[in-house]
């Protein structure tokens, strides 16, 4: 139990949809040229997508750490089982997580060790800090969860001259614009756990947007965020070639108006729940279909694997 106690703590059912965006971004995105089976065989960027994924483990134990008293509160069944693990347990594992990420980071470069310090270290202060507070701890906590993907960018961008930069602009601006849409869904799912969690942030005294300007203004604020998302979509569909992957954002448009409709019926944590789970839907299944990009890796894929 205390192994599912773990689990639960750094969200590891999260895990392998961060470290499949990662490859598929690799591979369909940033990387078109080089062989799907070529990245997969990477060890460098193995390195990285690995360390990407014990940093994130490692940050949402030492957000449930911090964060213990509110999910009595706000998540009772869940914080009973994450209980079965001693807080100083829970930080043993942190601090052992955090040394392997860097320790594999250094081995890849020593940019990468810069940048997976600096990323633990901001991913602490967001949750001793910076969560409390409204907007910058919404802002702060989207842009951390994307982060990674800016991880595997600078990985290819270090293995290119500095003359070759301008030709890989449109790799930078697609790998972008699906970065601004997803920070974009997890700012809107961090507003809606706010909402979520108002009763908990009441006792515990965090600072969110709820608390302190109610109820009405936070769907305001999502409404507006989901009317941006229109701006990188467009970029993606309209600028630059996304392959089938455009039906995944259209479906998206139709679902996140409902979502909006729903949103303003909405008033209890059960339906703020249902919410979540929507915008859940949204990111894993926006991660899955980064294969429309260009379905025929898949089928060349297993071409090559039937000739072996």
């Amino acid at each position: 139990m205390k192994i599912v106690s773990l689990f639960s703590v750094v969200r590891g059912y999260n895990i392998p949809i961060i470290v499949l965006a990662q490859y598929l971004s690799a591979i369909f995105i940033l990387a078109p040229e080089i062989r799907a089976l070529d990245i997969l065989l990477d060890f460098h960027l193995f390195l990285i997508v690995f360390a990407s994924a014990i940093t994130i483990a490692s940050g949402y134990i030492i957000n449930n750490f911090y964060d213990s008293q509110k999910d009595l509160i706000n998540r009772p069944n869940k914080s009973m089982l994450d209980r079965l693990v001693s807080q100083k347990t829970k930080l043993n594992v942190y601090f052992s997580l955090n040394f392997l990420a860097v320790l594999m980071a250094f081995i890849v470069s020593w940019r990468a060790f810069l940048f997976f310090s600096a990323y633990i270290f901001m991913i602490w202060f967001y949750s001793h800090k910076i969560k409390k507070y409204p907007i910058v701890g919404n802002l702060m906590s989207a842009l951390l969860a994307v982060t990674p993907f800016f991880a595997i960018l600078l990985y290819f961008y270090n293995k290119i001259s500095f003359e070759e930069i301008e030709n890989h602009m449109s790799h930078f601006v697609v790998i972008s614009a699906h970065a601004v849409f997803l920070f974009l869904l997890l700012l809107i799912r961090e507003m809606i756990k706010d909402l979520e969690n108002l009763k908990g942030d009441l006792v515990s005294d965090y600072r969110t947007i709820p608390v302190l300007y109610g109820e009405k203004i936070s769907k305001q604020i999502i409404t507006l965020l989901t009317l941006l998302t229109i701006l990188p979509v467009y970029v993606l569909v309209n600028i630059y070639d996304v392959g089938y992957m455009d039906i995944y954002f259209y479906v998206c448009f139709g679902i996140l108006l409902f979502f909006l409709i729903y949103l303003w019926k909405s008033d209890s944590k059960e339906q703020y729940l249902r919410l979540h789970n929507v915008l859940k839907f949204l990111i894993v299944s926006g991660v899955c279909c980064i294969v429309l990009i260009n379905p025929s890796v898949l089928w060349h894929g297993r071409e090559l694997i039937s000739n072996y």
